[in-house]
This record gives C-alpha cells, sequence and structure tokens, in this order.
C-alpha cells in the first residue's frame, strides 16, 4: 500500500524531467480547477513545459466554490497524476505545472490580486455552463443572477467567475493598464466570443470607459476542448501504485485529447501547438461538430440510458437499440447540420465517438454527464433542432431525446424511486410538473415557455410542440425503451441512410 504523500520533496527521487522552480512567477490564472481542467489544459501546459525551452509556464488554480481540490493538491504542492485508459491498459503521468491553490470565498482578495499582476498572461476557466449566470437561449447575462446582483455590490469579495475576471479587469485598468488573454474551455457555442459579451455587459454597469479599454487590450479567443474525464473515485485513488507514492489527486481520462484554439493573445501564450493543439483562425467549424455530435449525443445517450437503469456510458453502448438510436440521430440528423472543417471527415468522427463512447475502463456516468441540462441543451441539441426545422427535415430522434430529459427532470425513474436530479431549474421544471401532470399538452407548453431554455422560435413552433409531446406521452405510458424501439422502426425507412447500413 503506498505510504508517502505525493510533494515535491518527492520529486528528486523519481525517474523524470523535474522543471519546478520555487521563484518562477505564475502566469495563469485557471478558474475552475476541476478534474477536466487538470487532464486538459493543465495537461497540455505541463507537456509545453518539459519540451520547451523556454521559461515554464506555471498555473495558479482557483476554487469558486469547495475547498476539496485545494485538500487534495496543496499538500502535494499541486502536483497531481493523469490516468489516461483504453481497452489496451493505462499509463500514468505526472503533471509538475499547478503551482497555487487558492479557494476563492476563503480569500477573494487574494484572488483579484494575483489576476491583476502583471506576470498574469493568461486567465482560463473551466466552470460548466451554468458558471456564466447568463440566458443559455440568449446568451445575455442574467443580471438577475443572485451571484451577478452580489458582485456588482462587493467588486472587491466577487462570487461569480464573471465577477471575479470583471473586477479584475477594472483593477488591472485603473492600475498598470497591461492587457491579457481570457481563455473559456467551456462549452459554450462561440465561448470566447460570448464571454466577451458577457464581460463588458458586466462592465457596462461599472465604467464605460472600462469597456472601451477590454475591447483594446483584452481578448477573448474562441476555443474547443475535448476529452472524456470521468469523476475519480476513492477505489481509482486507493489502486493506484506507482513509485511507492500515495497521490489523493489524481484525475482520469481517455487517451484521446483535443484542443483547438483561436490564435488571438495579447500577452503571449505557452506553445500549445508544438503538443497537439491546434491553432486556427476560426473554431466555429470544430466547435459546432463537437458540441453537435459529440456533446449531442453524450447528453441524448445520459437521459435515455439512466432512464433505461444504464449507470455508465459503456453499458448503455452495449445495448443495441441505443446504438442503433446514437447513428440514426448522429448520422441522419446531426451530421446533415454540420459544415466540415478541413481534415475532418465527420463520418469517421462520428464512428470514432462511438468507439470513444465504448471504453470499458472509463467508467463514465450517465448521471455525471445528465447534470445542468437545462444549461447544456441549448448548445448541444436545441440549436441543431433550429436548422433542421429551418430546413424542414425531420426532428423524430432529436425531440425523443428532449422528451426524454423532460421525463428525466420528473424526479423518479421507471421503477417510481426518485431520482435526485441536479440542474439549476430542478425546481422550476418540477413545480410544472406537478402542477400540469394531468394535462400533457399543458404540461409541455409550460414546458417550453421556460425561455432560458427554449427560445421562442422552438417554443412558438408546432412540429416541435407536437413531437415532443408525442414522444414524452409515449415515454410516459410505455417506458423509454419501448417508447425507443417504436422510434426505430419509424425511422428505419429514413431518407438520407437506411438505419440498416449504419448497423
Amino acid at each position: 500500500m503506498a505510504t508517502n504523500r505525493l510533494n515535491d520533496a518527492l520529486l528528486t527521487t523519481l525517474d523524470i524531467d523535474n522543471y519546478r522552480s520555487k521563484n518562477a512567477p505564475i502566469s495563469i490564472v485557471h478558474l475552475g480547477i476541476g478534474a477536466f481542467h487538470r487532464a486538459h489544459q493543465a495537461w497540455y501546459t505541463d507537456n509545453v513545459n518539459l519540451t520547451s525551452k523556454s521559461a515554464p509556464w506555471y498555473i495558479a488554480g482557483v476554487s469558486l466554490r469547495s475547498a476539496s481540490v485545494r485538500e487534495q493538491l496543496a499538500p502535494q504542492d499541486g502536483l497531481y497524476h493523469v490516468i489516461e485508459s483504453d481497452k489496451n491498459g493505462k499509463s500514468a503521468t505526472l503533471i509538475q505545472a499547478v503551482k497555487q491553490l487558492l479557494v476563492a470565498p476563503e480569500n477573494p482578495e487574494a484572488v483579484l490580486t494575483l489576476m491583476t499582476k502583471p506576470d498574469t498572461k493568461i486567465v482560463s476557466l473551466t466552470v460548466t455552463e451554468k458558471g456564466y449566470c447568463h440566458d443559455p437561449a440568449t446568451n445575455k447575462l442574467d443580471f438577475s443572477n443572485p451571484s451577478i446582483v452580489h458582485d456588482l455590490e462587493n467588486l472587491d469579495k466577487p462570487k461569480s467567475a464573471i465577477g471575479f475576471i470583471a473586477s479584475s479587469l477594472q483593477k488591472r485598468f485603473t492600475s498598470h493598464g497591461q492587457g491579457l488573454t481570457v481563455l473559456c474551455c467551456d462549452n459554450l457555442p462561440q465561448n470566447g466570443t460570448t464571454l466577451k459579451g458577457l464581460i463588458c455587459e458586466f462592465a457596462e454597469q461599472l465604467d464605460p470607459n472600462l469597456v472601451a479599454w477590454i475591447k483594446l487590450h483584452v481578448s477573448f479567443p474562441n476555443s474547443m476542448v475535448d476529452r472524456i474525464v470521468p469523476a475519480t473515485t476513492p477505489q481509482d485513488i486507493e489502486d493506484f501504485q506507482q513509485d511507492g507514492i500515495q497521490d489523493l489527486g489524481l484525475v482520469k481520462s481517455e487517451r484521446f485529447s483535443q484542443w483547438v484554439i483561436e490564435d488571438n493573445f495579447v500577452a503571449g501564450r505557452p506553445a500549445w501547438e508544438d503538443v497537439g493543439v491546434t491553432l486556427v483562425e476560426d473554431v466555429e467549424p470544430f466547435e459546432n461538430a463537437k458540441l453537435r455530435l459529440l456533446n449531442g449525443a453524450h447528453s441524448a445517450l445520459a437521459y435515455i440510458g439512466f432512464l433505461s437503469g444504464y449507470q455508465y456510458v459503456h453499458e448503455v453502448m452495449a445495448d443495441e437499440y441505443l446504438t442503433k438510436y446514437l447513428k440514426h440521430v448522429m448520422h441522419n440528423e446531426i451530421m446533415p447540420t454540420l459544415s466540415a472543417p478541413p481534415g475532418l471527415d465527420l463520418t469517421q468522427y462520428i464512428n470514432d465517438l462511438l468507439e470513444r463512447f465504448r471504453n470499458p475502463v472509463l467508467h463514465h456516468s450517465t448521471y455525471q454527464i445528465a447534470m445542468d441540462g437545462s444549461q447544456k441543451l441549448p448548445q448541444r441539441l436545441l440549436n441543431t433542432v433550429i436548422d433542421r426545422i429551418a430546413s424542414q427535415e425531420s426532428i423524430e430522434g432529436l425531440s425523443f431525446a428532449i422528451a426524454s430529459w423532460l421525463r428525466y427532470t420528473m424526479a423518479f425513474d421507471q421503477k417510481g424511486d426518485t431520482i435526485e436530479v441536479q440542474d439549476p431549474l430542478a425546481d422550476t421544471l418540477l413545480i410544472i410538473r406537478q402542477q400540469h401532470w394531468d394535462h400533457i399538452d399543458e404540461l409541455i407548453r409550460q414546458y417550453l415557455d421556460v425561455s432560458s431554455v427554449f427560445p421562442a422560435s422552438l417554443s412558438q413552433s408546432d412540429i416541435f410542440s407536437q413531437r415532443v409531446t408525442y414522444w414524452l406521452s409515449y415515454i410516459l405510458a410505455n417506458g423509454v425503451q419501448t417508447a425507443l424501439q417504436s422510434l426505430l422502426l419509424e425511422v428505419q425507412d429514413y431518407s438520407i441512410k437506411p438505419l440498416g447500413a449504419l448497423s
């Protein structure tokens, strides 16, 4: 059993390239240092630090809510392992790029001070969709959000990522005036552009001159991130054995990783392109393919799979009907809405995604993927529905996925057992179900009137309302598996590509 806790003192005993320096400054402040950042952006940055002859880029990780990551990593001096796995086995990489850990609620002033320092060249963030305090249907800042209300009144002690960024930019503007890059790494459409709009909306409430300065001196590159990073379990930590070291901060991921970034950095950046990152002028084609095919399919399989009783994604992929459903919706309903970026074969991309979903060692939970659907569905599924309706094309498979999400939000499974729905709108959606349970048409009407999820183009669409009503009714009456089999019968003679050809 491992007995030595990982830390800087142990680095000299390990057979690795040790680039740690006590006096080197922090160059990147990352908001939301969860498992994904550690397995993705920090992993890439560590690779640059190991291979580049330039000075290392060190990261300060900021937790915006709990102290759990700090408690994992601070005793380890920020060191941790990424465990990459596939059907052929596992490998471990020690990450040295994270040098400092902060918990924002404990000391927001320290976070703002670090973000304001001239040495800080990049502020990056992975705070999940709900962390942007915005209306996903319109991409506008929600000024009624309690965190935004608080932050506008307490600039020295903000709570939200938006508040921290805007407040630190104001401090930079009024002190040394040096710009920096704010790099969004969350699954939002045109994430950099969206974040810039939200920050400028907030800053407009502070000082119009600040907005003008931001537009001149701060860049917000769009980016696309892709790596499946399941939650680490206590068993994962117990199973880890490497050089007699205990690592309470390890994260696990698949071997596949992708990062596409708009090359728009005003204060420098790591040479990420040297370690596999794609720097481009336009991220949107990559972003749309990933958001719609990977994230959209992931959400669909999560709701349908969870309601079918499957705990993990690889179990879903062993289900004949669910696999046929995914192949249909990805090939026939999502792919036709996309323009492939140069070098990307969308058919092969779909095949590769399905193979990644089959990974038997990741144990990626359907319940984990199902979280926060009200914040995820607009960019993952609803934008695709809008495009399909505009082209007068079928939306059967997509409507089935959305009906499955609505069924999931009803907070009980097919056995009648309670589901703890983790979603910012869980209470709102549950009240709708409770008040309109006996009238399916009014139930759907009330769901579609939730404007922060469904834009007017969908809430007012007769075809969308009809198809979601049909499939939710079918699921409620017969169960999701029977409804799914009925759907597959309806689409097996699909005009674009017969279902049989996808088996």
